[in-house]
Protein backbone atom coordinates (compact mmCIF):
# COMPACT_ATOMS: atom_id res chain seq x y z
CA UNK A 1 0.00 0.00 0.00
CA UNK A 2 1.18 3.53 -0.58
CA UNK A 3 2.46 5.85 -3.24
CA UNK A 4 5.20 4.90 -5.67
CA UNK A 5 7.61 7.51 -6.93
CA UNK A 6 8.02 7.41 -10.71
CA UNK A 7 6.03 4.27 -11.52
CA UNK A 8 6.52 2.73 -14.94
CA UNK A 9 2.74 2.57 -15.26
CA UNK A 10 -0.41 3.08 -13.24
CA UNK A 11 -4.15 2.70 -13.57
CA UNK A 12 -7.19 3.90 -11.68
CA UNK A 13 -10.53 2.12 -11.82
CA UNK A 14 -13.75 2.68 -9.96
CA UNK A 15 -17.28 1.49 -9.44
CA UNK A 16 -19.79 4.31 -9.62
CA UNK A 17 -22.45 2.22 -7.89
CA UNK A 18 -20.55 1.66 -4.65
CA UNK A 19 -18.00 4.48 -4.89
CA UNK A 20 -14.87 2.30 -4.57
CA UNK A 21 -11.78 3.63 -6.39
CA UNK A 22 -8.47 1.76 -6.78
CA UNK A 23 -5.16 2.98 -8.13
CA UNK A 24 -2.38 0.50 -8.85
CA UNK A 25 1.19 1.55 -9.67
CA UNK A 26 3.86 -0.81 -11.04
CA UNK A 27 7.62 -0.86 -11.58
CA UNK A 28 8.75 -3.34 -14.22
CA UNK A 29 12.21 -4.80 -14.63
CA UNK A 30 13.18 -7.57 -17.06
CA UNK A 31 9.50 -8.06 -17.96
CA UNK A 32 8.61 -8.76 -14.31
CA UNK A 33 6.69 -6.71 -11.79
CA UNK A 34 9.53 -5.65 -9.52
CA UNK A 35 7.36 -3.47 -7.26
CA UNK A 36 3.68 -2.73 -6.98
CA UNK A 37 1.69 -0.37 -4.77
CA UNK A 38 -1.95 0.54 -4.42
CA UNK A 39 -4.17 3.25 -3.02
CA UNK A 40 -7.80 2.41 -2.44
CA UNK A 41 -10.71 4.51 -1.33
CA UNK A 42 -13.49 2.18 -0.36
CA UNK A 43 -14.70 -0.47 2.02
CA UNK A 44 -12.59 -3.05 3.84
CA UNK A 45 -13.25 -5.62 1.10
CA UNK A 46 -12.00 -3.19 -1.56
CA UNK A 47 -8.80 -2.60 0.40
CA UNK A 48 -8.32 -6.34 1.01
CA UNK A 49 -8.78 -7.21 -2.67
CA UNK A 50 -6.34 -4.47 -3.71
CA UNK A 51 -3.77 -5.80 -1.28
CA UNK A 52 -4.27 -9.41 -2.39
CA UNK A 53 -3.99 -8.54 -6.08
CA UNK A 54 -0.69 -6.73 -5.50
CA UNK A 55 0.66 -9.62 -3.41
CA UNK A 56 -0.33 -12.08 -6.13
CA UNK A 57 1.31 -10.00 -8.90
CA UNK A 58 4.60 -8.97 -7.28
CA UNK A 59 7.55 -10.82 -8.79
CA UNK A 60 5.50 -12.34 -11.60
CA UNK A 61 6.15 -11.77 -15.28
CA UNK A 62 3.73 -9.43 -17.00
CA UNK A 63 2.17 -12.41 -18.81
CA UNK A 64 1.66 -14.28 -15.53
CA UNK A 65 0.21 -11.20 -13.83
CA UNK A 66 -2.21 -10.61 -16.74
CA UNK A 67 -3.67 -14.06 -16.05
CA UNK A 68 -4.73 -13.09 -12.49
CA UNK A 69 -8.50 -13.01 -12.63
CA UNK A 70 -11.21 -11.53 -10.47
CA UNK A 71 -12.05 -15.06 -9.37
CA UNK A 72 -8.40 -15.74 -8.39
CA UNK A 73 -8.35 -12.67 -6.14
CA UNK A 74 -11.66 -13.56 -4.47
CA UNK A 75 -10.59 -17.17 -3.92
CA UNK A 76 -7.23 -16.13 -2.47
CA UNK A 77 -9.05 -14.09 0.17
CA UNK A 78 -11.27 -16.98 1.18
CA UNK A 79 -14.87 -16.00 1.59
CA UNK A 80 -16.03 -12.54 0.69
CA UNK A 81 -19.64 -11.69 1.43
CA UNK A 82 -21.54 -12.04 -1.86
CA UNK A 83 -22.42 -8.35 -1.78
CA UNK A 84 -18.67 -7.52 -1.75
CA UNK A 85 -17.45 -9.83 -4.55
CA UNK A 86 -17.58 -6.90 -6.98
CA UNK A 87 -14.59 -5.45 -5.11
CA UNK A 88 -12.37 -8.29 -6.36
CA UNK A 89 -13.36 -7.30 -9.90
CA UNK A 90 -11.90 -3.84 -9.41
CA UNK A 91 -8.57 -5.17 -8.15
CA UNK A 92 -7.93 -7.46 -11.12
CA UNK A 93 -9.20 -4.79 -13.50
CA UNK A 94 -6.82 -2.18 -12.07
CA UNK A 95 -3.87 -4.59 -12.25
CA UNK A 96 -4.61 -5.50 -15.86
CA UNK A 97 -5.14 -1.87 -16.87
CA UNK A 98 -1.78 -0.89 -15.31
CA UNK A 99 -0.07 -3.65 -17.29
CA UNK A 100 -1.89 -2.56 -20.44
CA UNK A 101 -0.77 1.04 -19.82
CA UNK A 102 2.83 -0.17 -19.46
CA UNK A 103 2.69 -2.14 -22.67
Amino acid sequence: MGVMKNPDAEATVGNVTCGDVMKIMIKVEDDKIKDIKFQTMGCVAAIATSSMATEMAKGKSLEEAKRITNKDVAEALGQLPSIKVHCSNLAADALNKAIENFE
